[in-house]
């Protein structure tokens, strides 16, 4: 499991948002990775997900992040 702010962030991506995160600059991946860590600790929605699946809350911040950063 990775421990990087950026190596967490792409885990919890779905295999195609991954591949294209991971292609991007390293700024762009620290960027997103923090608006991501953002969206963990601010949402309390999330934080009910948390509790009974961290990955699954991970991989829905995720999705938000990537759905704010593309509309």
């Amino acid at each position: 499991m990775p421990t990087d702010p950026v190596g967490r962030f792409l885990a919890a991506l779905d295999p195609d948002h991954r591949e294209a995160i991971g292609a991007k600059p390293r700024e762009e991946q620290e960027r997103l990775a923090a608006a991501w860590e953002r969206e963990l600790e601010t949402d309390t929605e999330l934080d009910t997900l948390d509790e009974l699946s961290p990955p699954a809350a991970e991989a829905e911040a995720a999705r938000r992040v990537l759905d704010e950063g593309t509309g």
